[in-house]
């Protein structure tokens, strides 16, 4: 039998005031997948991974996260959905004057019942999966780049969510450390089976992690490529694929000049 989406993208047309950003976009994420978003500067990958987190209201068309559509506008839908995913922003989005510990514990306390002691266990779990522990006192401005990344990559599993949303995940790291922040989610969604979306421009994550891809475009304001990224990289006609894929300079006749 084959398995329903949990996510499912149905028109969305996205964008602020009257600058479209993104139009009739539809597509599906399956369960327990590594899925990439991807594109060139000001495609709209941002702004999708907004819509797909309940960030923004789409200006038409719906998403679907495990069934529910968080464009209703129904609060209790939205707040259902919300409590099956987590989220990894770029920067990490720590709270400074907060101790790691604390960042970690912070959606537990809010959406738990949980007892302190609980709660610290938890925490302590969670940093342990990303190899931080002995890390839970420390603040974040006390932490490296790559250890503040799996700090809230912790954060994000806290609720054992059905689906982690990535943004550039590895943006700033140097190679051996994206290798091995790239070896840690694979080992998440091998090991717990957690549904993997991410917006990323780096190809060698890209090529080693990615099951499958969409890849937007700027020009469209929609989907120009989806499938496998070694097999676009290997087999597009599309210019612009080939270009992303194998780091290639387009021509002008190739980009209509």
């Amino acid at each position: 039998m084959e398995k329903k989406p949990i996510i499912r993208v149905e028109n969305l047309t996205a964008g602020y005031d009257d600058d479209i950003i993104l139009e009739d976009v539809t597509f599906d994420v399956n369960p327990g997948e590594i899925f990439i978003i991807l594109g060139g500067s000001g495609c709209g990958k941002t702004t999708l991974l907004r819509h797909l987190v309940g960030l923004n209201s789409p200006l038409s068309g719906r998403v679907l996260i495990d069934g529910d559509d968080i464009a209703s506008g129904d609060s209790k839908v939205v707040d259902n959905a919300l409590k099956k995913i987590g989220v990894l922003f770029q920067s990490a989005a720590l709270f400074g004057s907060m101790t790691i510990e604390e960042n970690v514990a912070l959606p537990i306390t809010e959406y738990s019942d949980l007892s302190r002691q609980a709660i610290f266990d938890l925490v302590r779990m969670k940093l342990c999966m990303v190899d931080l522990s002995g890390y839970e006192n420390h603040l974040p401005s006390e932490i490296s780049g790559d250890m503040k990344k799996r700090a809230g990559l912790a954060r994000a599993l806290a609720l054992n969510p059905k689906i982690l949303f990535l943004d550039e995940p590895t943006a700033g790291l140097d190679p051996p450390t994206s290798a091995e922040i790239d070896s840690l989610i694979l080992h998440i969604n091998r090991t717990i089976g957690t549904t993997i979306v991410i917006v990323t421009h780096e190809l060698d994550s890209i090529l080693s992690i990615g099951q499958r891809v969409i890849m937007l475009d700027k020009e469209t304001k929609g989907i120009t490529a989806e499938g496998d990224p070694k097999v676009l990289k290997e087999n597009s006609d599309i210019a612009s694929v080939k270009a992303f894929f194998n780091r290639q300079a387009r021509t002008d006749q190739e980009m209509g000049l």
